[in-house]
C-alpha cells in the first residue's frame, strides 16, 4: 500500500508540522502493515438520553435507508442495531436506561453549556473492520495509542469483541476495531438479544411512511461524517484519525466567508463512500478570543464551545434523477418537511455546480444534523465552496438562536 499516492485537492495551506508528520505517519502506517489490516467503517455509534431511542429510530428510519435489526439489552443500556446491508455501516443507537446514570460519555457533554442539556446524547465514534485484531491493537499500543481494557469495556457495557480506544482529546470520539472477514456477519458481543415490539412498531410505521411518501428508493447510505473541532486542533485531529484508520488526506478548502476550513479524508482502499464514509473535519481559521478584534464570523468555533468537539452532521446521498418534475433531493425534502421535520434552508447548489445539498434541523434526540447530497454525472466532490459557506452560516444561525440564553 502507498497511502501517499493520491492527488491533493483544495486551497487550504497546512503548517510544515502537518505536512512533515502526514508523510511520516502514513509511511510508517504502510510499513507496519496497518494500512493492509485496517479496512472499512463497520458501524457508527450514537448514544441518546433515556426514553429517546424509539423516537430517534423512527426518525432515522424515515430519513435514511436503515432498518431495525435487533436490540441488545445490558444492565444499564438498551443497544439497538440498525442495518442496511453488509456493504454499508451499521448504526448502533444506545440508550441509557437511568437518567441518573453517569459515565465517561456523559462527562464529555457536561462541561459545555448546550451539550449538557442532553447529557447522554452524542455521537460516540466508529467501529472499523480489521483482519487481525490482536496484531493491530499491539502495533497501535506500541505507537502510544490507548485502549480501554476488557474490564473497562464490561463496565461501559460495550461489545466485548471490540478493541476500543480512549476518547480522542481532539474530537472526543472513540475508535473501535472489530475483527471480521469480508462477507462474515457483523456480531456485537453484548447482553441479551431481543426484538422489542415497541421498537419494531415504530420502525415499521416509519418504513411504511417512506413507501407512502415514495422516497424509500431515493435515499442512499451514509456519504460522509463531519466533525467539528477547535481551530488549534484541526491538524492534529486529522493526523490522529489517519493514524487510527486506513484513510488518507484528500484535501482541504478555505471557507473565507465563514472563517473556517473543511478538510476531507477518504479510504485508501478505494471503496465507495456508501461502504466506508468519508471523514470530514471542520474548524475555525482563528480561535474565538480574536473575534472581538478581527470582527470575523465564528460559527464553527461557537458550535464547539457550546456543544464540545463532536460530530456535527451525517450526510446521506440521494439518488440522481427526478420525480414528479422535481430533482430527487427536492422531492425527498418536500416529503419529509410535510411530516414536520424542519430544514435549515432551501436546497442549494445546481446541476452546473455538480451537486445539491441541504441540512436538516438538528435532531432533538441526538443533536445530529442530517445532510442530503445529490450529485450529478461524474462529480465526486463533497461540496462547493459556495454551498458549504451557506450551509455553515445556516447551521450557525440556528445554533446561535438556541444559545442566546446561555
Amino acid at each position: 500500500m502507498n497511502s501517499l499516492q493520491f492527488d491533493r485537492h483544495g486551497d487550504k495551506e497546512n503548517s510544515p508540522f502537518f505536512e512533515e508528520y502526514l508523510q511520516r505517519l502514513l509511511e510508517e502506517r504502510d510499513r507496519l502493515g496497518l494500512t493492509e489490516m485496517v479496512h472499512d467503517i463497520d458501524a457508527l455509534m450514537i448514544t441518546v438520553d433515556p426514553d429517546h431511542s424509539i423516537s430517534y429510530i423512527a426518525e432515522l428510519c424515515l430519513m435514511t435507508p436503515y432498518h431495525y435489526l435487533v436490540t441488545l439489552e445490558s444492565e444499564s443500556h438498551w443497544t439497538h442495531i440498525l442495518r442496511i446491508d453488509l456493504n454499508s455501516p451499521d448504526l448502533i443507537v444506545r440508550e441509557v436506561k437511568d437518567p441518573n446514570f453517569r459515565g465517561i460519555f456523559r462527562a464529555l457533554n457536561e462541561i459545555y453549556p448546550v451539550g449538557s442539556q442532553k447529557p447522554n446524547s452524542r455521537y460516540m465514534g466508529e467501529i472499523i473492520r480489521v483482519t487481525n485484531l490482536h496484531e493491530v491493537e499491539k502495533i497501535q499500543q506500541a505507537r502510544e495509542f490507548r485502549f480501554f481494557n476488557q474490564n473497562d469495556v464490561r463496565k461501559l457495557e460495550l461489545p466485548g469483541n471490540l478493541a476500543i480506544s480512549k476518547p480522542s482529546p481532539y474530537t472526543h470520539n472513540i475508535v473501535a476495531y472489530l475483527e471480521r472477514n469480508p462477507g462474515d456477519l457483523r456480531v456485537y458481543a453484548l447482553g441479551m438479544s431481543t426484538i422489542r415490539n415497541d421498537v419494531q412498531t415504530a420502525y415499521e410505521g416509519a418504513k411504511q411512511l417512506q413507501v407512502d411518501l415514495r422516497i424509500d428508493d431515493l435515499i442512499l447510505p451514509v456519504d460522509h461524517l463531519a466533525t467539528r473541532v477547535y481551530s488549534q486542533n484541526r491538524e492534529v485531529a486529522i493526523l490522529e484519525y489517519l493514524s487510527w484508520s486506513s484513510y488518507y488526506f484528500w484535501g482541504a478548502y478555505n471557507i473565507w466567508d465563514q472563517n473556517s476550513s473543511t478538510n476531507v479524508t477518504k479510504s485508501v482502499h478505494q471503496v465507495p463512500e456508501s461502504k466506508s464514509p468519508a471523514k470530514v473535519f471542520t474548524a475555525n481559521n482563528t480561535p474565538y478570543f480574536v473575534n472581538h478584534l478581527e470582527k470575523l464570523p465564528s460559527p464553527t468555533e461557537t458550535f464547539v464551545r457550546n456543544y464540545g468537539p463532536r460530530l456535527h452532521h451525517m450526510a446521506l446521498a440521494v439518488k440522481d434523477g427526478e420525480r414528479d418534475g422535481l430533482e430527487n433531493i427536492e422531492f425527498v425534502v418536500n416529503a419529509i418537511t410535510q411530516q414536520g421535520k424542519g430544514f435549515l434552508l432551501d436546497v442549494i447548489g445546481s446541476k452546473e455546480q455538480g451537486l445539491k445539498q441541504i441540512f436538516s434541523n438538528a435532531s432533538e434526540h441526538s443533536s445530529l444534523i442530517i445532510e442530503y447530497v445529490q450529485r450529478y454525472g461524474s462529480f465526486d466532490g463533497f461540496f462547493t465552496k459556495e454551498n458549504v459557506a451557506a450551509l455553515t452560516e445556516a447551521a450557525g444561525a440556528e445554533e446561535g438562536v438556541k444559545n442566546t440564553h446561555f
